[in-house]
């Protein structure tokens, strides 16, 4: 762990007032925003005595946050008396500034003032990481503030180089080599026009001085930055056996929908093993399996019990042997978050009202309780299908902490991805950890936050979250066309430094899911345009995770549409787009550059369309050229490493001329080149 002395200096938060004038009565009024993953039930609103106003009173971090009310926890509205902002995501949401100056009045580096309660540095990601025996150490400040910065530490004073910058800050950059276990102390010196001052002296902070006793870096399982990642839909997948399907089972190619079934099973999975290899894949994440009422799963009936339709629990044992024996792990989808009307303790609820035993499991709202629609009892989303559970009551937490054991005795269990992760409290996630990290270091444990995984990423919780900031900023890239490459690595490059390296080289990259339109659909049918972005998701740093079916090109809409039965048919060597994936998985399995390198710019030509970056590790290399506009680049790159590299696609060996690398890329196109050494 790390020991520290000083945790934060500067100003961290400002304290803001929401308020909400209800024109009717509500039950509930709830604030969700970028300050709280848009988790609905973090931050309940207060109804002031005798009127229809509702207010909270938080602290919030500098800068710019995007938020709504969630009104009776259904209905949410963006805030009338604020301005709002389209996400880019189809959603438009309310904005809120939280700066220490007027944005109209931009700071100087020659006034000879600092704007203190905008510098702010803290003894965790982002602003310190130690890893591979490097300390990186930033230092944040108001955009155009400060003239320079230093960081002194021992008899050391190293210049801060300028690493990035946005609308409203700068972020000031050192790192330097470190040994474990060494004591380390050390502070910082702004300036601004003609003064210098520590940060740490009156009005420019708290202390002068951070000390940590004993840097580590963040823990986490080791083989995920190797894997790629194959996310198996299980009702979908294949039909093995017909000897569980359920009554009126769907032809293969019918037209999926909230509640039908297709017979996909755990045998279909076993049958299609050769496949999975052939591809290069090497771990399942199975959406949830076990026993359920509903077609996706995400119900629980038996958290101990395989769905019947998919096989038993023998079945999946031998599934996941065969699996291992082939060199693919298994993750398992854990939905802790919620449970299905007919789980043994909220079914004991419903039958024995306040006298149950597990009325502490649930947050019933009057009795009886009775599944209907609205429910008298919390559910997620809203659906009476799903109550909530407490994990707070320590009888629900404890039998929920048996979950990972149980499975990891019945099977071979590597990891765990986590439903709705940001809507369970993070104590019960520190005892999930203490659990699954006790079965093996090398449990994989991966929370589904749509943004910023930042809490949850300290060492405490999770090994990694769902790369869905990756797959928005690619979207825009590649599908939408909204954003130039410029932009794009800079989108994706905040992404990549907001994370210690080795949390980035964990995330779950990715371009579709069960929740998400396919990424062909997004992309209007172009498949040139589909397989740059696979080119992308499969260079960038992480652990990248397809979505069955996408790796040859499958369609599919909005849920149910996205959740089709897989095309095997288009399974075959024809098929450009499989072929495609295949060298770019059988590339990144064989390249350690592209499975650890950190990403270098090489060029990025916003009039012409292009993109072109770098990943690096020891002696290899390998980079990566993409044309996204409709027009044939001829791209001079310069500064590449020493060798001979040769195109992962067509096999030909790069061009040079006059010491550059000369790429031909057709339109909408993709290359990788990697040394010829690691083809």
């Amino acid at each position: 762990m790390i020991g520290l002395v000083c945790l934060a200096i500067g100003q961290a938060t400002i304290s803001h007032t929401f308020v909400f004038e209800a024109k009717v009565p509500y039950q509930t009024v709830h604030v969700a925003g970028t300050f709280n993953s848009w988790n609905k039930a973090a931050d309940p609103m207060v109804l002031n005595s005798g009127s229809h106003q509702w207010k909270l009173t938080k602290n919030l971090s500098l800068g710019v946050h995007q938020y709504k009310f969630v009104l009776n926890d259904t209905e949410w509205i963006t805030d009338p008396k604020a301005k709002s902002v389209d996400d880019g995501n189809g959603n438009v949401n309310s904005v809120l500034n939280l700066l220490p100056i007027d944005p109209s009045t931009p700071a100087s580096r020659t006034d000879s003032r600092i704007i203190a309660e905008g510098l702010f540095h803290q003894t965790k990601a982002p602003h310190f990481i130690f890893d591979s025996g490097q300390v990186r150490i930033q230092i944040q400040a108001i955009k155009g503030d400060l003239a320079g910065a230093s960081l002194n530490y021992g008899s050391r004073n190293l210049r801060m180089n300028l690493a990035k910058s946005d609308e409203y800050f700068d972020w000031y950059r050192a790192e330097f080599p470190w040994q474990k276990g060494n004591r380390l102390a050390y502070h910082f010196v702004v300036s601004s026009g003609g003064i210098k001052k520590n940060f740490g002296d009156e009005g420019i902070g708290i202390q002068s001085k951070f000390i940590i006793l004993n840097p580590e870096p963040i823990s986490v399982a080791s083989w995920p930055q190797y894997s790629v990642n194959y996310q198996i839909f299980p009702d979908r997948f294949h039909n093995g056996s017909t000897s569980n399907d359920p009554k009126g089972v769907m032809p293969w190619n019918g037209k999926p929908t909230y509640s039908n079934y297709f017979g996909g099973d755990a045998v279909g999975v076993a049958k299609k093993i050769p496949y999975l290899k052939e591809i290069g894949v090497s771990a399942i994440y199975f959406n949830p399996l076990f026993a359920s009422p509903s077609n996706h799963r995400y119900e629980t009936s038996d958290y101990k019990r395989v769905d019947p339709r998919f096989g038993t629990n023998d079945e999946f044992r031998k599934l996941t042997r065969l699996l291992k024996e082939s060199g693919i792990r298994t993750i398992l989808d854990g939905v802790f978050n919620h449970s299905a009307t007919d789980f043994g303790p909220f079914a004991d609820l419903t039958q024995h009202g306040e006298k149950s035993i597990y009325k502490g499991w649930y947050f019933p709202k009057s009795y009886p309780v009775k599944v209907g629609d609205p429910p008298n009892y919390e559910a997620w989303f809203g659906f009476p299908s799903m109550p909530k559970l407490n994990l707070e009551n320590q009888g629900a937490a404890n039998y929920m902490l048996q979950i990972p054991k149980f499975w990891d005795k019945n099977a071979e269990i590597a990891g765990w991805r986590l439903d709705v992760a940001n809507e369970v409290s993070p104590a019960f996630w520190r005892r999930f950890r203490n659990e699954v990290k006790g079965l093996g270091k090398d449990r994989w444990i991966i929370g589904e936050i749509w943004g910023d995984g930042s809490p949850w990423l300290l060492g405490d919780q999770f090994d990694s979250v769902m790369g869905y900031q990756f797959r928005d900023a690619t979207l825009k890239f590649v599908a939408d066309q909204t954003t130039r490459p410029s932009q794009y690595f800079d989108q994706l490059m905040k992404v990549h430094e907001s994370y210690a390296p080795s949390i980035s080289r964990n995330l779950m990259i990715l371009l579709g899911s069960h929740d998400t339109p396919r990424i062909l659909n997004l992309c209007k049918g172009n498949k040139n345009l589909a397989m740059l972005a696979a080119t992308l998701q499969l260079t960038w740093v992480g652990s990248p995770s397809i979505y069955y079916g996408d790796e040859i090109g499958m369609e599919g809409g909005v849920d149910p549409e996205n959740r089709r039965g897989m095309n095997w048919e288009s399974a075959n060597s024809k098929n450009p787009v499989l072929r495609h994936y295949k060298a770019l998985i059988a590339a990144r399995n064989r390249s350690k550059a592209l499975q650890k390198g950190e990403p270098t710019l090489l060029m990025a030509d916003d009039a012409r369309g292009f993109l072109a970056y770098q990943r690096s590790h020891g002696v290899e290399s390998a980079f990566v050229v993409v044309n996204r506009s409709a027009a044939r680049v001829i791209i001079s790159l310069s500064n590449l490493p020493k060798g001979s590299y040769r195109n992962i696609f067509d096999r030909k060996l790069l061009e040079m001329s006059g010491g550059n690398a000369i790429v031909k890329l057709g339109p909408r196109s993709s290359a990788v080149y990697l040394k010829s050494g690691a083809n």
